[in-house]
């Protein structure tokens, strides 16, 4: 995110960072006061992806969760009706029919224990994401300590761990994305890129903020949703009204 800064103006430890020129004008076009209905934002946000290559647009949500509690840790997966414009590397671990129709499916790669091990010895990591079948898993926990800082250990919540591989496989490629909170019950997506259409762009945006609402742990009380925003690489966040959303 630093390539539009000054390496002067780069945060040195406690040393506030300058803004790029590219992000101060873009910053100009948005009103950091507004709540904007998510037609205006999505407009907004393309308007404002002022860099030399096809921006990615993301998401994010302030939610109202307790994350220390584990039934207020949202973590999943959603297929964007209109994918995501990036095209990722996947890896199944799986053997017999499973590893079959990995294969016919797309995957990239598949194997089992070959692939386990180059990963561990050649520290080898050419995939964004990697699916398993379920008998697999012991053999991926030895290797988990590599995995999972990665962000790449499979899961059931993700649909990563699973004997259907064919449609695990497909999905990936069609556009899922995953999500998970943090410790500040934040959650955030890419929903596209700034050569989408408007359209795209929104199709996405109420598919994974649905998504979202819908998952609301039972235990929450008051308001959910604390804002909803979206950006472009290196440029402003643009907040949108919740109540634009038809929920």
């Amino acid at each position: 995110m630093w390539e539009d800064c000054p390496l002067s103006t780069k945060p040195q430890g406690g040393i506030k960072m300058k803004k790029g020129k590219r992000y101060l004008a873009s910053a100009e076009k948005v009103d950091k006061h507004k709540l904007y209905t998510k037609e205006e934002a999505i407009a907004l946000v393309k308007e404002t992806a002022n860099t030399n290559f096809d921006s990615s647009i993301e998401v994010a949500m302030h939610l109202n969760l307790d994350t220390k509690k584990a039934d207020q840790q949202l973590r999943g997966a959603v297929v964007l009706p209109k994918g995501t414009g990036k095209t990722k590397k996947v890896l199944v671990i799986a053997k017999g029919d499973a590893a079959k129709a990995a294969k016919e499916a797309g995957a990239d790669y598949v194997g089992d224990t070959d692939y386990l091990e180059k990963i561990q010895k050649e520290n080898w990591f050419d995939f964004d994401v990697m699916i398993a079948t379920p008998d697999m898993m012991p053999q991926l926990g030895k290797i988990g300590r590599i995995l999972g800082p990665k962000g790449l250990m499979p899961n059931p919540k993700t649909g990563t761990v699973t004997m259907d591989t064919k449609k695990a496989v497909e999905e990936v490629k069609k556009g899922r994305v995953e999500y998970r909170t943090d410790s500040f019950g934040n959650v955030h997506a890419l929903i596209g890129k700034a050569s989408f259409t408007e359209e795209d762009l929104l199709a996405n945006l109420k598919t994974f903020v649905t998504l979202i609402v819908k998952a609301k742990p039972s235990v929450v009380k008051g308001t959910y949703v604390k804002n909803i925003s979206v950006s472009s690489t290196m440029g402003p966040g643009i907040k949108i009204d919740v109540n634009s959303f038809d929920f």
